[in-house]
């Protein structure tokens, strides 16, 4: 029963931000033709604000499980929207094995994880290094990674676009052992799908 609680609470939310969103943003979302309708699925994104991730949950046609530092837990609706979205929640500047556990076996059971490769808000921008998370679990599992680019939208009124790219195939890797080099040119490579799509959604 708490379940199917969820699931309604799910549909809400996710109107609710969408048409926040849809007001005080115009948001326009392009791509959603290119989210996998089942499967193992890791959406990667760009991270500028706080919008990027209820942005994307409520404009995708699936529900995605986002993978977020543990601090977020202190903002009252961030904590809200990882207890009805299942969050998983890591521990920053650690190698966090739960919530590695918890998303291999998400991943393994066909559902959809969302990761910032950035690691941080503007995380490119401070020059942080990107990080190899989406890289591994998309050669672990055999997830498609599917790419957004989430653009304008910095303040009210000014027109955001989130545009998701088509799903890359990294399941050539499964079961094979990758070396941190290759798995740096494929979060690269990640990086360059999320990147080209905030360019072509202005």
């Amino acid at each position: 029963m708490k379940e199917f609680f969820k699931k309604i609470a799910r549909v809400i939310v996710k109107t609710a931000i969408m048409f926040y969103c849809k007001i005080v943003y115009r948001a326009e979302i392009i791509g959603l033709e290119n989210i996998p309708k089942d499967g193992p699925v890791l959406v990667c994104g760009n991270h500028r604000s706080y919008l990027d991730p209820p942005i994307i949950e409520a404009s995708s046609k699936r529900d995605i499980r986002f993978m977020a530092k543990e601090e977020l837990r202190k903002n009252k609706f961030l904590a809200f929207l990882g207890v009805i979205f299942d969050g998983i929640y890591v521990k920053r500047d650690s190698k966090d094995v739960t919530a590695m556990k918890t998303t291999l076996k998400a991943l393994k059971d066909g559902e959809c994880v969302g990761i910032f490769p950035e690691g941080t808000r503007n995380g490119l921008e401070k020059g942080e290094k990107v990080k190899d998370g989406a890289a591994f679990f998309a050669t672990r599992t055999g997830a498609k990674v599917v790419p957004v680019g989430v653009s304008g939208g910095n303040k009210a009124f000014n027109k955001v676009t989130v545009k998701y790219g088509k799903p890359i195939d990294y399941s050539k890797y499964k079961g094979k052992k990758v070396e941190k080099e290759e798995l740096d040119k494929i979060t690269q490579n990640i990086m360059d799908n999320i990147i080209e799509l905030t360019k072509s959604g202005n």
